[in-house]
């Protein structure tokens, strides 16, 4: 069940009438600060997350 052109339609008329034209652009720049923090935060998570693989070997001597 997907998304058709008509639906697209019809959430973006109720969008435009909910937050007016004259709001409707600094609403989706605060979306995309929100989605873009996100992003961020989910990489810095991601980084935690990982162990830490530093091993060092240990020297041996050549005769």
């Amino acid at each position: 069940m997907g998304l058709s052109f008509s639906h697209v339609l019809l959430v973006l008329v109720v969008i435009l009438i909910v937050f007016g034209a004259g709001k409707l652009p600094s609403v989706m720049a605060d979306l995309a600060k929100g989605m873009r923090a996100f992003r961020d935060g989910m990489k810095e998570g991601g980084e935690e997350d990982k162990p830490q693989t530093l091993i060092e070997s240990p020297k041996k001597d050549k005769p």
